[in-house]
């Protein structure tokens, strides 16, 4: 039982699972060693990435996220231009402050161990952490799953998300699209109207209206920001040694010269400014900047990309449209969650690229009137053109082909939106049948498709 502010996470890049997630087990990690007492006790922690994250950990900078969370700092409030002055301390002392009050001895390339050639079976990114004390002795080892989207399992629990209320129901359960349409029928709701009486189980509507309304105003500033408004200072240039140029910002200001819109007399002007929201958010990601994982970082681009277009071209997007949009978007995500997976390291870039398309072409035919058998017909739709798409990041880093990606997958949602809108709902193929052929089929991927940089663009593409 998951909420749409599960699938919609405030955070910074460049990966949900490979800096988010692993940022989130160091701090809960931390966190248990001061509950348990041994805080102050523990003289080193020693951090084993496995799988994929041992694979492309360096590039996803999930030593960052794990320096970060053992600092005490969570994704939804890190300061990202903090961040490199608290690792270049780190560097400089060769200490780190456990949850910024207890210094230990700790060396990056002594105390991450990146292990690309184990794998955990319970799940390809797996993370173990072990404290010891100044004799030598273990003081805590636990081990943890980054299993998409920022989720953050420990070996051993049932569930992703631990401050959930014991307890609860939601008054319209659902986990499965037929599930979504039978209470959507039965009730003559619509699915935003279903999410937000579920979402009402943990808060009141008016707390459900605002965060979603932050998250809208936080994906609109990093637009801004990959737009290059109000960051004169950023890099031109992305991080790493691919030396990838920023794109965003350009188009932006080319857009603006040219008048580049409908009136202008260009009729695919609309795909050009899609293509700079998705690209101005994911180059945002890969620089380690404020994202919204939606569902993912790596997708980051393709909800807001979609949800910008309806401000701009279609009737506009107040407010009630703005919540309207998320909840059913979340909606969809969940059923992936609950049914599939979210995870590039678990099912390749359809459960990202791919999960992403299919929340955001269902959210767009909902605000444009659709029915929830269109709606249903858009998500499906959105995700039966991505499967079997790959994850093969080149330099392990979340920028070729991840960036234009995103924009690519804007414009496909947008597409499945008005192709279902045209049809009256009946079609053939399910969601929840596209939905276990996405899982089918990131199971029967190899592993060196999924996220390990291993095969694909990432082995036929030289570095310089």
């Amino acid at each position: 039982m998951l909420s749409v502010f599960d699938i919609f996470k405030i955070g910074i890049g460049p990966s949900s699972s490979h800096t988010v997630g692993p940022m989130r087990a160091a701090e809960q990690f931390a966190r248990g060693l001061e509950r348990d007492g041994l805080l102050l006790r523990t003289a080193q922690v020693r951090v084993e990435l496995y799988g994929s994250l041992g694979a492309t950990g360096r590039g996803h900078a999930t030593d960052l996220g794990v320096i970060l969370g053992l600092y005490g700092e969570t994704p939804d409030t890190v300061d990202p231009s903090a961040v490199k002055p608290q690792l270049a301390s780190v560097q400089r002392s060769g200490q780190l402050p456990l949850l910024g009050i207890h210094p230990i001895s700790f060396q990056r390339a002594r105390d991450i161990v990146f292990l690309a050639e184990q794998s955990m079976p319970e799940h390809p990114n797996a993370m173990r952490f072990a404290a010891t004390g100044s004799d030598g002795s273990i003081l805590s080892d636990r081990c943890y799953f980054s299993v998409g989207g920022g989720f953050v399992m420990e070996s051993g629990a049932a569930a992703a998300v631990a401050d959930m209320a014991p307890g609860l129901r939601w008054p319209y359960p659902f986990r499965t699209g037929d599930d979504l349409l039978a209470q959507a029928k039965s009730n003559g709701m619509s699915i935003a109207e279903l999410m937000m009486a579920n979402e009402c189980v943990w808060r009141s509507e008016e707390e459900v209206r605002a965060g979603l309304l932050h998250i809208w105003r936080v994906m609109q500033e990093c637009v801004q920001r990959g737009f290059g408004i109000g960051d004169e200072d950023g890099e031109e240039h992305l991080p790493g040694a691919l030396g990838i140029r920023r794109r965003a910002p350009k188009l932006y200001r080319e857009l603006l010269e040219r008048g580049h819109n409908v009136a202008g007399g260009d009729p695919l002007a609309a795909m050009d400014w899609v293509n700079a929201f998705a690209m101005a958010v994911n180059e945002q990601n890969a620089a380690g900047g404020r994202v919204v994982t939606a569902p993912t970082n790596g997708a980051a681009g393709i909800v807001p990309a979609v949800l910008h277009y309806h401000d701009k071209y279609t009737a506009g997007a107040p407010d009630d449209d703005v919540v309207d949009f998320l909840l059913t978007a979340g909606a969809i995500g969940l059923l992936y969650k609950a049914n599939a997976s979210i995870s590039g390291a678990e099912v390749g870039c359809q459960g990202e690229v791919g999960v992403a398309c299919s929340m955001a072409a269902g959210a767009l035919a909902a605000v444009l009137g659709g029915t929830v058998p269109q709606i249903e017909n858009a998500a499906e739709i959105g995700m039966e053109h991505n499967l079997g798409l790959t994850c093969d990041p080149v330099g392990g880093r979340v920028q070729i082909p991840c960036i234009e990606r995103n924009a690519m997958g804007a414009v496909k949602a947008i597409n499945a939106a008005r192709m279902a809108l045209r049809g009256d709902g009946h079609h053939y193929v399910s969601l929840d049948a596209v939905i276990k052929t996405m899982r089918q089929t990131g199971e029967d991927m190899k592993s060196k498709y999924k996220e390990t940089s291993l095969g694909g663009l990432a082995v036929n593409v030289v570095e310089c």
